[in-house]
């Protein structure tokens, strides 16, 4: 009788906190009809501000994958590394987890903003990062590196370094033994921090609202433009590109969960 209970309580939760939100944003975006849906996310404001969620998001996950690969072997892999170094860096990955986003953005803002030496010296080279789209990269790189790292490192401890130092023993280059020999056992954790990455880019607000100043057509994110939109009462135009993200949010998801199968397979 609890059981059936707690398990009735946990569909009611789950529907109150997941469902019944995604149902409340696709009436929302189709409270007027196609045509409101389409005008709201085919004007210049929307088009803009998924342009540029995509160049964040695909930019972001690049330098993630490769960063994030490296520093994962370079945590388990390393003996030249010491434990302290290990334990330090172990310490900052995890950096992003215990802090807010709105502070990672503000800690951008104070050592690259334009009244900082720093961002001084990027302007007078004409780079300008923080309230333009450098600094929104930046600030959901910190807050996404850590899902990589996350993935990559217990893959590589399970597997141990046996078959690599086989292979390095043999004479293979350090590039053949990762693509031949590290790559087919890391590649599904790979993939899942991809994803995860992916859609924690597409759903960033804190940190990119700071750093991005939320400027019309030039630094907005699809994010800030639902949280304007909201603040001027423009709510169908906000559900509609609330419904786009949740989209993909969605196909993100199931492509998670076939990854993580994959994953335990392998």
């Amino acid at each position: 009788m609890m059981r059936r209970l707690w398990i009735t309580l946990t569909y009611i939760v789950f529907g109150l906190l997941l469902i019944a939100p995604l149902i409340k944003i696709f009436t929302g975006s189709w409270a007027e009809g196609w045509n409101g849906f389409i005008e709201g996310i085919t004007r210049p404001q929307s088009l803009h501000a998924l342009m540029m969620t995509g160049i964040i998001v695909v930019v972001v996950t690049v330098l993630n994958t490769v960063f994030g690969i490296m520093l994962a072997m370079y945590l388990v892999r390393a003996e030249w590394i010491g434990r302290r170094i290990k334990r330090l860096l172990n310490s900052l990955v995890d950096l992003p987890f215990a802090v807010s986003p709105v502070i990672g953005g503000l800690m951008i803002v104070l050592m690259l903003g334009p009244n900082t030496i720093i961002g001084t010296m990027f302007e007078d080279a004409g780079i300008k990062i923080v309230y333009a789209l450098p600094g929104m990269i930046l600030a959901t790189l910190f807050v996404t590196f850590p899902l990589m790292v996350r993935e990559v490192m217990p893959v590589l401890q399970e597997i141990g370094a046996q078959q690599e130092e086989a292979a390095s023993t043999l004479g293979a280059y350090s590039w053949y033994t990762f693509w031949k020999v590290t790559w087919p056992s890391i590649r599904w954790g790979v993939i899942y921090g991809v994803v995860l990455t992916v859609a924690r880019s597409l759903g960033e607000f804190g940190a990119v609202l700071v750093v991005s100043g939320n400027i019309m057509n030039k630094t907005q994110t699809a994010t800030t433009l639902v949280y304007q939109d909201v603040e001027n009462f423009n709510v169908v135009a906000a559900n509609g590109v609330a419904l786009v993200l949740a989209a993909f949010s969605v196909g993100l998801l199931l492509l998670m969960e076939w990854a993580k199968k994959r994953k335990e397979v392998h």
